[in-house]
This record gives structure tokens, sequence and C-alpha cells, in this order.
């Protein structure tokens, strides 16, 4: 069924409106491993890397299989051992917010036991994940307020991998991201069939992160003039495109990502431009009027940073044939899923 065009709908956006708004608030280590902000930077002290590689391979990024594989968070090493050598420390909250999902089914996920706690930071709905937990805190239930550095579970090394983790290498791996729909289950039933999905809409494929040691180090050198909304306005950009589609689900789950244009604002709202991050992640959402666009295609490649897609080979977002750019499906699906 065709959605019905919201031509005013850039107006409440435009004015900052959103459901759950909430208070600008810092990020905080979510274990008692300070070596991040003691250093100023990661490093072996914080973190650990894949079994055999150095620590390196435990950052955000392409860091593994010589940059073609993407790491969708940080492994923050243990630094509490109980007598047998199993980690102990405690992990916390990185910031207020609610318990979204609870996974207690470790053969379900190479994560094991995780949570997802999701947060509203300066008008962006953003989610953090804390996997492979040897327990989760009995009060942590779905639906349940947590408050920053609160205790949510003890660190393990649970995991449905063939190699099981060391315990020389225990961790827990912490994602900060966004999540990509409110819709992924139906899609996945649609898009995917034939595949499983054990975990609806907390599904690693609708979600897109960021890198939480810069997350987690801009917040602490800035302290209370931290802004989530423009620490992500400033992250380099890999790609932008234009998305003919009016009624946009990221424009109201983050609605503090985006740009004032008083054309859309005053016409109405024909599409979007979206300046995106090499992994797909949105930096920045800009309203078009619909005398802003140009004809042409539903999704318009408008511009694309060489060095930094060179730099991330894993980000396999778009390829180059002949003078134009085209959009390679991971795009198509994370733009597709935008709009739920």
């Amino acid at each position: 069924m065709m959605r019905p065009a919201l031509p005013r709908l850039a107006v409440c956006w435009l004015a900052g409106a959103f459901h759950a708004l909430a208070l600008a608030q810092t990020f905080q280590l979510p274990t008692s491993n300070r070596s991040l902000l003691d250093l100023g930077r990661p490093s072996e002290r914080f973190l650990v890397g894949t079994a055999g590689k150095p620590w390196e391979s435990g950052q955000f990024g392409c860091v593994r299989s010589e940059g073609r594989q993407f790491h969708e968070g940080i492994d923050i090493r243990s630094i509490q051992q109980d007598r047998r050598g199993e980690p102990t420390d405690p992990v916390l909250a990185s910031a207020d917010g609610v318990v979204a999902y609870v996974n207690l089914r470790p053969g379900l996920s190479n994560y094991g036991n995780y949570i997802v706690l999701r947060h509203v930071i300066d008008q962006v709905e953003v989610h953090t994940l804390y996997a492979h937990l040897a327990s989760v805190d009995k009060a942590v239930r779905v639906g349940r307020a947590v408050r920053a550095g609160q205790a949510i579970g003890i660190m393990g090394r649970t995991s449905n991998t063939r190699q099981r983790i060391s315990k020389d290498r225990a961790h827990v791996h912490f994602e900060v991201c966004l999540r990509t729909s409110n819709d992924y289950a139906s899609w996945h039933r649609a898009r995917q069939k034939g595949t499983r999905n054990d975990h609806g809409e907390f599904n690693g494929r609708n979600f897109l992160g960021m890198d939480p040691s810069d997350v987690l180090l801009a917040s602490a050198r800035q302290g209370p003039a931290f802004s989530l909304a423009r620490h992500m306005a400033a992250q380099p950009e890999t790609l932008r495109v234009l998305v003919r589609e009016p009624d946009l689900g990221w424009a109201r789950r983050f609605a503090g990502l985006v740009q004032p244009n008083p054309v859309a604002a005053k016409e109405g709202v024909g599409g979007w431009e979206i300046a995106m991050a090499f992994n797909g992640a949105p930096l920045r959402l800009t309203p078009r009027a619909a005398r802003e666009i140009k004809a042409g295609p539903r999704i318009q490649v408008l511009s694309v940073n060489e060095a930094e897609r060179n730099a991330h080979p894993c980000g396999r977002l778009v390829v180059r044939r002949g003078q134009a750019w085209t959009v390679l499906p991971a795009l198509d699906d994370i733009l597709e899923l935008s709009k739920r």
C-alpha cells in the first residue's frame, strides 16, 4: 500500500520535536578498565585482539581479515579474575536508558549472552550492546530503566563459535549503534527467505555502529558539553545519497541529526539527503523539497569520498562503474530499512 505524502512533516522535525526528548549526557566506561582514558587512546591494556592476532583486531572497523571483515564494536579486556582465571569484571550500563533486549541463549549467537540498552540522547535514539556475558543481573529485564554506571552483568566468555574464547582473551564486546529499522522482522521474512532470525528486531543486521572508543574518549574529554549529535555530524563522511522518500523513519528516530532547510520547511519534504559513514551509519539528514531534487532513480549517489572509502575496504556500499557510482545491495537494504 502506498504511503501518503506528509508535506508538512519537516516543520515539527526542524522545530526539534521528538517523542522521547532527553537531556544531553555523557557515556561512561562499561567496565572498570580505565586504560582508554588514562592513555587517551586505545591500547593493548584496554583491548584484546581476536585469537592469534594483535590487540588492534579488537578495535572497531575494518580490522580483521586484512581489512575485509568488519568488527562492529570493541573488545574490552578483563582486568579482574577469580582463582581459576575466569573474568569477574562487573559490566556497567554506559548511559541512562531502558533494557531493550536480553539474550540468555548463548547457543543462538556468537555474542553469547548479551544485553541491548536503548537510550535517547540529544534527540538521537541510540543503543548500546554488551556481549559474551557470564551472567546477567536479575534486575535486568526488558522495559526496565537502568542508570549509567549500574551493574547489569558479569563479564564472561559465552559464544556459539567453534573456537571458545580463551581465558586470556576474556572481554566484553561493546557497541554503540543505531537501530536501522523499527520493523526489521517483517523485512527479514520478505527479503531473507529461508534464513533464520532468532533475535527479531535485534538481529545484528538491524544495527549500524559507530566507534565506541571515539565516543567514550570524546565524552570524557568534553564532559557536560558533549553532544552525541554533534559528535556524529563531525565524523568523516564516506558518501552522500539522496533518497526520494518523504516519510523517513530515520528522521523521527534520529531527529538530532536533522539539518535545517528553510525551503523544505516551507514547501514540504520530497526526499532526504543523507551523509553516511563507511558502514552506512547516518551522520547528517537534510530534508529536500521536491524542486530541489533532480529527476532520476529513487536513490541517487551525490558524492563519494574515495579516500575514506578506500581506507575502509569492508564498507561495501557503492562501486564505481565507468564515471558513475552504483549502489550495492548492502546500501540498498540499509536505505530500504531506513524508511520503516
